[in-house]
């Protein structure tokens, strides 16, 4: 049974007491009422980056690198395997729902960390090179995440566009990323 609580909680139709009595269902569409356009959109997708984060998942490095050369990555503009395993390993630890907030406002979502300024749309100013929505980038279907990076690459910044593949495989033996893996 439902106990009540000493503190008023706004939310207590989403508590234990599912009843579906016409007071109840008025007292929801009255608090519906109260959210304004964006707090709406902002709540919208918070459940649509929540449904794709449940989609997620922390790759295995030799998978990852075979999904990489199969999606014929492996010398792609240039950049071998091992540079792209670096690269992701360094930006999101292979994490295919990693999302991180940059200082200028912009964000950077899945497993190549593909920043929602230039290439991806997330309802905020965006160029959207890749023409997606910054969620598809944060499930285990990584085929949309490679074709964005490939285009990502084919800016004449290329691989340089990466600051993680500058500051941590550029110049450097990343043969260790791919090593083990039978490639």
């Amino acid at each position: 049974m439902h106990s009540e609580s000493k503190q008023p909680n706004k939310f207590h139709h989403l508590s234990l007491n599912w009843m579906t009595s016409k007071e109840n269902k008025e007292e929801i569409k009255a608090d519906a009422e109260m959210l304004g356009p964006a707090e709406i959109i902002m709540r919208t997708l918070v459940v649509l980056f929540l449904v794709a984060a449940t989609s997620a998942e922390v790759l295995e490095r030799c998978s990852w690198a075979r999904t990489l050369r199969n999606a014929g990555m492996d010398g792609y503009r240039g950049v071998s395997l091992a540079n792209w395993v670096c690269l992701t390993y360094w930006e999101s630890r292979y994490n295919t729902g990693a999302i991180n907030h940059n200082k200028d406002g912009s964000t950077d979502y899945g497993i190549f960390q593909i920043n929602s300024r230039y290439w991806c749309t997330d309802g905020t100013r965006s160029a959207n090179g890749c023409r997606i929505q910054c969620s598809e980038l944060l499930t285990n279907n990584v085929g949309v995440a490679i074709n964005c990076a490939k285009r990502v690459v084919r800016d004449p910044q290329g691989i340089k566009a990466w600051v993680a593949w500058k500051d941590h495989c550029q110049n450097r033996d990343v043969s260790s990323y791919i090593a083990g893996c039978g490639l």
